[in-house]
């Protein structure tokens, strides 16, 4: 199993090296930031990825307006109020298994937060970090 993972991991990284899109539906998140991080051509810290998500850069919001400092409960959009599930893998399981997904959420909050679509480098350190989230 363990040689599997790591096959699939090391496929989906030389796919998104080679610029192309992750599969739509990624087995784990561990997947999605293998190709995140092959993307960016460096290691993805956990460290960026939290003061990513939990700083604002010259907008109104930041991640954690509506997802919560440490995301791991239900966050509250800060507009609507509509209610958000936990953003950590570990406390929702269903977090970062679809690609699709993923970088329709990413594409939206980042152009929110940010201004402009995040980098590949940005978008493996903050799942980087929110891998580190655990029960």
């Amino acid at each position: 199993m363990k040689r599997h993972v790591l096959v699939s991991c090391s496929i989906a990284a030389l796919g998104a090296a080679a610029g192309l899109a992750p599969a739509v539906h990624a087995a784990e998140p561990a997947h999605l930031l293998a190709g995140y991080t092959a993307q960016a051509g460096a290691p993805a810290s956990p460290e960026r990825g939290r003061k990513l998500f939990t700083s604002q850069h010259g907008r109104e919001w930041s991640c954690a307006s509506c997802h919560g400092t440490l995301p791991v409960q239900i966050g509250k959009h800060a507009s609507t109020g509509k209610p958000i599930g936990a953003l950590a893998p570990a406390f929702d399981a269903g977090r970062f298994t679809d690609a699709a997904k993923t970088e329709k959420w990413f594409r939206r909050n980042c152009n929110d937060v940010i201004g402009r679509e995040c980098s590949a480098g940005e978008k493996a350190d903050v799942l980087a970090w929110l891998l580190t989230l655990k029960r």
